[in-house]
């Protein structure tokens, strides 16, 4: 497939196909902030309530039309994806805006930002813009998506704002969560939202954030946190996640194999042809018990009674995995006393090397919480990812990022057990 040309600012190009995927892409690298890629769904060029707004913290929406599906290391680039099924968006819903925030900088400090539109169901580009004229913003709407006489185009917008994602986000009519003064939200009577005429999104420079309409029950969090060697831990209860579930997420990539779009599929493809990645739990609890959550010999584990850690099978269809999952239900945190989650390569790959992997921890009422597992330079088939502990009713997530090497005749599990002094008797079992 060659290079489609970019498109100016302003130009549109019909979009003839009833799914999309949104891809928005970059150059990582040291001193590069992270990007995160979001869509706002506008009826009147504003939302209707905050559930319009799909980003890292509230990653579907309602309707099921749109979807942050998340990123992806791609060579020495980054990708973040949206899907968008059109046929779904609701009748009243004209816009679909694509935007951008970058945290830890601004977009001046990332190199080849683009967003990219694909057919979702061929991979085929049907437009793409790159933005070049980036310097102090701090969110940006790249494009949007947009009915016209009952079909589909889209606009290369290119139109930034130094105010980040709570600029971005209150511009188009979202309560934004101040973690500063939480208690201000609940504090004003609700005001009656005004009717403003809608701006076209190329308007003038952007203007100082206006005030939300009204605050609303629960303002959305734009909070995450990225936990690294330097600062690997986190309190859950310091940023809300206390209570409801947290789900555990691990995606990769096997890196050399696919260039391009392909990688997408080559993720998927590689996972079900030569590589089978097990997301697995060794628990203790607080009366003492201890075990195992993993597919091996079925022990899925449960969510309402102990261990209150339960594997998920792969929860959502499409052509591309989203990983593993494995969901712990924090209203009962007070009974786990620590747990080690880990991921064994089951067959088709002799190591970790040549795979990028992501760890999300995505607490319901808290910040999601992530990191990157480091470069494999040794043959491991065990890495452990993160230690969960109960401090104090607290718990505390802890970065492990450790690659195991079993010696030989020793299981993966087994070799977890050791490494963390977890203590328990294995007898062989089979998938």
């Amino acid at each position: 497939m060659g290079a489609s040309m970019s498109m100016l600012k302003g130009t549109n190009v019909p979009v003839p196909t009833p799914s999309v995927r949104v891809e928005l892409g970059w150059r990582s690298g040291p001193g590069v902030p992270d990007v995160d890629a979001s869509a706002l769904l506008l009826v009147s060029g504003k939302v209707r309530s905050d559930a319009d707004f799909v980003f890292y913290n509230q990653p579907a929406h309602a309707s099921g039309a749109v979807r942050h599906d998340g990123k992806t290391p791609a060579g020495d680039g980054v990708t973040d994806t949206l899907s968008v099924d059109l046929a779904s968006v609701e009748p009243s819903v004209e816009t679909v805006v694509v935007a951008a925030s970058a945290d830890g900088g601004n977009f001046g400090q990332v190199p080849g930002l683009y967003v990219r539109i694909l057919d979702m169901a061929n991979g085929a580009e049907l437009a793409r813009f790159d933005s070049q004229d980036a310097t102090v913003e701090t969110a940006f709407v790249l494009g949007e998506l947009y009915r016209r006489q009952g079909a589909w185009k889209f606009r290369a917008v290119g139109q930034g704002y130094d105010s980040g994602l709570e600029g971005l986000a209150r511009d188009f009519g979202i309560s934004v969560d101040e973690p500063q003064q939480p208690a201000q939200a609940h504090a004003q009577p609700p005001a009656q939202p005004t009717q403003a005429p809608a701006q076209p999104l190329q308007a003038a420079p952007p203007q100082p954030p206006q005030a939300p309409p009204a605050p609303a029950a629960t303002p959305v969090r734009l909070t995450k946190i990225t936990l690294t060697k330097e600062a690997p831990s986190v309190s859950l209860a310091k940023q809300g996640g206390t209570t409801g579930t947290m789900r555990v997420n691990l995606n990769w990539e096997v890196r050399k194999q696919f260039k391009g779009w392909g990688a997408k599929l080559g993720r998927a493809v590689a996972m079900h042809s030569d590589l089978d990645l097990d997301l697995c739990a060794l628990y203790e609890l607080t009366d003492g018990r201890k075990g195992v959550v993993q597919a091996l010999g079925n022990a899925f584990g449960s969510l309402h009674q102990p261990p209150y850690i339960h594997l998920d099978g792969d929860d959502r269809t499409g052509a591309v995995s989203t990983g593993e999952n494995l969901t712990i239900n924090l209203d009962h945190k007070d009974k786990l006393r620590r747990v080690i989650i880990f991921v064994a390569v089951y067959e088709g790959a002799r190591s970790f090397a040549d795979l990028h992997a992501t760890v999300t921890l995505q607490p319901q009422h808290g910040a999601p919480i992530d990191f990157s597992l480091d470069e494999c330079t040794v043959p491991s088939t065990v890495a452990s990812l993160a230690l969960i502990t109960n401090e104090d009713g607290d718990l505390t997530v802890r970065r492990e990022a450790r690659y195991l090497v079993p010696e030989r005749g020793v299981s993966p599990q087994r070799t977890i057990d050791y490494a963390y002094g977890w203590g328990m008797n294995w007898t062989p079992g089979r998938k």
